[in-house]
């Protein structure tokens, strides 16, 4: 009887265990997200952005490249062909590779894709709305097209905080130069500056080049993303007020404005209300905070209109800070919409977790060997042999060291190194950007979105936490820093990997003001991070490793 019980016991045990995966497997099986497929082909050809033939840098013969729209949750599939002589590498502005620094397609992280070869990048929107943008990371490639809008829709059950716009527009703006990205490239690696840049580009059109089309009485979505190199513009419209409603992710509070500044590498959302009488407006782009102004226009076109664009585009601000500076400090999270989950994005009390550490983060200028390089805390970004993650992967030495930057500013005297900064696992983190330079900077950092708790001008001391917003600061990925002035970021470090953080103005970013944040558990869990992908190329000192299979 005993010898029946015991493999009776047995026998409910396993059929438990059957049971329990055959219902998990059901449960995964019908719960997988969906996936989107892309094939890319990037190739260079001919484009007119400020009405001169240059060579730009194609993506299935568009420039600027097609939209990703995509859903919370999808998994995007996107088979890149490099058909260029040189290698080439996409990024995905904004999008946090949860788990997956290894799709992040930036040297520390990514190998390039060699000539006449392809890649196919795997990742996931996971727990993602909002608008973003790819670029290319590799060389100055930025200067020469390659970029493109990114879309990630709420999913179907969660309420948006705004009726269904009537259409939903991609507007790509951003400095540009008339000079080739190689002769730009070739500047800066002979240690010189680059010109002030030539004009400015609209979804790869100059003056009057893009128009938008809308039907009178309805309102429109309109996707701004600055994806130039170094500039802040503002964008507003003749004759319209916008409605800002969401930030790289985030859901605002829906303030009214007649003008918007966006600082290189952000994207925004406004609604546009077709109110006006039926004619062709200026939409007016300028830069800020520049002496020499740069100016251009793109049309918003009623579809009924028989009256051409008419009268000078409306002006906007030129050089004063403070404007913007409280324009910034009024763009605060919606607490009462719902974000990418069920639950309401203010749900995460931010402002009553202990901060951890605190990072202070110093930009300079300056010459080492005679030739031009930037530098964070002094130290200037140098890429190594191989991309970071892949050597911290394989255990690979000597090829960069952690520490090798402080988090404090150490002096002006500026050093090359290949910069990694150690960081804790869950650590909640506060970064201070000081930019004590008189230039415009803008902060970006991959695989998360910060709380941008404060900004304002001067030095920052201790005391300037007393005037953080510790309730519904904005969440985003990339913040401005106003000429010598500071802006301070939360950060819940809940994302392992190998993360870059760096300037948006591109040139400084290519001579050396970024560095790469390691956020590090002794725990190898697939859990907290996933394997390295199965397709992953190997260069440097990790050729030849073995392939997971």
């Amino acid at each position: 009887m005993r010898l029946l019980w015991e493999n009776g016991r047995r026998g409910c045990w396993l059929f438990a265990v059957v049971a329990l995966y055959m219902q998990t497997v059901c449960r995964v099986v019908v719960a997988e997200d969906p996936y989107r497929y892309f094939d890319w082909r990037i190739s260079y050809g001919d484009i007119y952005p400020l009405g001169v033939r240059q060579q730009g840098i194609l993506i299935n013969g568009q420039f600027p490249g097609p939209d990703i729209i995509s859903v919370t949750n999808d998994n995007l599939i996107i088979n890149v062909h490099n058909d260029l002589p040189e290698p080439f590498l996409l990024t995905w502005n904004g999008l946090q590779q949860r788990k997956n620094s290894f799709e992040d397609g930036v040297y520390g992280t990514t190998c390039p894709i060699p000539p006449g070869k392809n890649f196919t990048y795997i990742m996931q929107v996971k727990d993602q709305i909002g608008s973003f943008f790819y670029f290319p990371s590799l060389k100055f490639h930025k200067a020469a097209g390659g970029f493109g809008g990114i879309r990630i829709l709420s999913r179907p059950r969660i309420p948006v905080p705004f009726p269904e716009p009537a259409g939903d527009f991609t507007i790509l703006i951003g400095d540009w130069y008339k000079t080739n990205h190689k002769a730009l490239q070739t500047i800066l690696d002979r240690g010189k500056m680059l010109k002030f840049p030539d004009g400015i580009q609209i979804n790869g059109l100059g003056r009057d080049g893009a128009k938008f089309t809308v039907e009178s009485g309805k309102t429109y979505r309109l996707r701004i993303s600055n994806v130039g190199l170094q500039n802040s513009l503002n964008f507003r419209i003749q004759g319209h007020k916008m409605k800002l409603v969401e930030v790289e992710g985030t859901h605002t509070i829906q303030t009214t404005l007649s003008s918007l500044d966006v600082h290189v590498g952000q994207s925004y959302s406004v609604l546009v209300t077709a109110d006006q009488p039926a004619q062709d407006y200026y939409i007016a782009i300028s830069s800020r905070f520049t002496t020499q102004i740069l100016n251009s226009t793109a049309i918003l076109h009623y579809s009924n209109s028989r009256k051409p664009v008419s009268g000078p585009p409306p002006p906007g601000p030129t050089t004063g800070i403070s404007w913007s500076l409280n324009q910034a400090r009024s763009i605060r999270t919606n607490l009462t919409a719902s974000g990418p989950r069920p639950n309401p994005q203010g749900s995460y009390h931010y402002g009553q977790i202990n901060v951890t550490r605190t990072i202070r983060l110093a930009n300079s200028a300056g010459l080492v060997d005679r030739k031009q390089r930037y530098a964070v805390n002094g130290v200037s970004f140098i890429p190594a042999d191989t991309p970071l993650k892949l050597a911290d992967y394989y255990n690979i030495t000597g090829v960069f060291e952690v520490g090798s930057i402080a988090d404090q500013p150490t002096g002006r005297h500026i050093h090359l190194d290949t910069a990694v900064m150690g960081a804790d696992y869950r650590a909640f983190v506060e970064i201070v950007f000081e930019n004590r330079e008189n230039i415009m900077q803008s902060w970006h950092l991959d695989g998360y979105s910060f709380f941008v708790v404060g900004m304002d001008k001067g030095r920052w001391s201790p005391e300037s936490k007393k005037q953080y917003n510790l309730i519904d600061a904005v969440s985003r990925c990339t913040t401005q820093v106003y000429p010598r002035s500071w802006t301070a970021i939360y950060i819940p470090l809940d994302n392992v990997g190998m993360w870059n953080l760096r300037t948006q103005f591109w040139a400084r970013q290519y001579l050396g003001q970024q560095f790469y944040l390691r956020v590090y558990t002794p725990v190898q869990s697939y859990r907290d991070e996933y394997p390295i992908p199965k397709n992953a190329l190997h260069c440097g000192k990790a050729r030849g490793r073995a392939i997971r299979t």
